[in-house]
């Protein structure tokens, strides 16, 4: 433990953000990272608990009273290599992790706890400056090949555990770079995508191997690779959205979040559009429904592009400002959460269930039909409300991973919600040599989630491989 009265004489101080009339003006981060000192003040707040409640809930287990110790005795170093060692992309989450930590952290009973997604992100941003992040390849090679499908946290994951113990790895991707999720979904407000490219070139300088242009079921046959590689990891995601199957869906201008969002990300990447239809916010009046992470992003990148209005509906009730902590913490609360999205300006509205999309005469979207809900999602009477939209963005989440094409041609079975079936301790699919991790096994989730669903499936492919494994769970 740092320092003993710590969290009695320092108050919580977290990063703050630039002001929103400037930050909409661009897709660049603007989150102000806390100065050396300030941070090494907010890690003395760490108490170094008897049961460490915030390493339960952080997904990756990550030592964290270890590493809040070691900003605070100014081991900056030996902090990021600890950070590391169990963590393989805290950049990333450092960045767009709603930290559960936190919510797990003994001083949030009062609401104070430690800033601890800002103090591991000043550790792996300090280790990249410091060049303390180094290529780390395997010094003896196994002779055994894996093919990871998926280029998203859980498929990098996977494939730099598997490559630093010395197995050839290629990994396929379908889009352009690689990423997933992280390059494609994330807007670059929220995590540029410097940030990734620069650990995807730590990884081809450890030896893995990305095939990127490659749908996997298309491009090339899922039996091929069956054929070539002693393992394949199945880690692609669940791509499938929520859809919302009312009348009117069908018109011009109602489009799912994963069609806005990519395009954007494009746009400021310079990649070409891969479809001729432009999906923009501009002097529109926009509804973004679904009230998660991507109906927030989705409010985010419409603002940017000049949207009149942006109105977010959600179908739940509206949940608490507060949680009454005796009866959840340590664990997660379901509290009203306000992102830097919201604050940039859209109207949020809960309880509403929008029944029809309106058009007008030349068949583009001109309204919403929509009516409130009670507690049961059912209508209640005399609350029907139209409002404006010329663009309905679809945020619902996912229901599970794509079926059609690998995974139908593969045979794989599916679990009850449709994922790919495989259990948490050997990631094993119901075939020999296939291996599923991260939102293609659990469903849609978090990508601190994904992380460590990758790792744990390193472990298990890399003991199936060699009889043993020093890799990390």
């Amino acid at each position: 433990m740092g320092k003993v009265t710590g969290f009695l004489e320092i108050d919580r101080q977290d990063r703050k953000y630039k002001p929103a009339a400037d930050r909409i003006r661009h897709y660049k981060e603007f989150v102000i990272p806390l100065s050396e000192e300030t941070t090494r003040d907010q890690a003395s707040r760490c108490m170094n608990c008897g049961i460490p409640y915030c390493q339960n809930g952080c997904p990756v287990n990550n030592q964290i009273p270890d590493w809040n110790d070691l900003v605070y005795k100014n081991e900056w170093e030996e902090a990021c290599r600890n950070l590391h060692s169990t963590n393989n992309f805290p950049e990333f989450t450092g960045r767009v992790c709603p930290a559960p930590c936190e919510a797990s952290c003994t001083l949030n009973i009062d609401d104070n706890p430690v800033t601890i997604k800002t103090i591991e992100c000043a550790v792996v941003d300090r280790g990249f400056k410091q060049g303390w992040i180094k290529p780390e390849p395997a010094k003896r090679a196994t002779g055994k090949k894996v093919a990871v499908i998926g280029s998203g946290p859980a498929g990098l994951a996977c494939a730099q555990q598997l490559g630093r113990a010395g197995h050839e790895v290629h990994v396929y991707e379908r889009n352009a770079y690689p990423g997933g999720l992280l390059r494609y979904g994330i807007p670059d407000f929220k995590m540029e995508k410097g940030v990734v490219e620069r650990r995807v070139g730590q990884m081809t300088a450890e030896g893995v191997t990305f095939h990127c242009g490659v749908n996997v079921g298309v491009d090339v046959e899922i039996a091929k690779l069956l054929a070539e590689y002693d393992v394949v990891a199945l880690a692609g995601g669940a791509e499938k959205p929520r859809d919302l199957p009312i009348p009117g869906r069908d018109l011009a201008g109602v489009h799912f979040a994963m069609e806005f969002l990519p395009q954007q990300n494009r746009r400021v990447s310079g990649e070409p559009l891969q479809t001729n239809e432009q999906i923009l916010a501009g002097q529109k009046n926009v509804v973004v429904i679904g009230g998660g992470d991507t109906g927030s992003d989705c409010i985010g990148t419409s603002i940017r592009q000049g949207a009149l209005k942006v109105t977010q509906f959600e179908i739940m009730a509206q949940p608490p400002t507060l949680e009454n902590k005796l009866l959840t913490w340590p664990d997660w609360p379901l509290k009203l959460r306000t992102s830097s999205s919201h604050q940039e300006g859209a109207e949020r509205d809960f309880a509403v269930n929008t029944v029809e999309f309106l058009g007008d005469e030349s068949g583009a979207l001109r309204a919403l039909k929509c009516v409130r809900v009670d507690a049961k999602f059912q209508p209640v009477a005399g609350s029907e409300f139209e409002i404006k939209a010329e663009l309905a963005l679809l945020a619902m989440g996912f229901v599970s991973p794509v079926h059609e094409g690998m995974l139908n041609a593969l045979g794989v079975k599916y679990d009850a919600r449709g994922n790919v079936a495989a259990d948490t301790r050997a990631y094993k699919s119901s075939l020999d040599k296939v291996w599923a991790c991260g939102d293609m096994r659990r469903g849609q989730s978090l990508v601190v989630w994904a992380i460590r669903e990758g790792r744990q499936c390193a472990a298990s492919i890399d003991e199936a491989l060699m009889g043993t494994t020093q890799l990390p769970r």
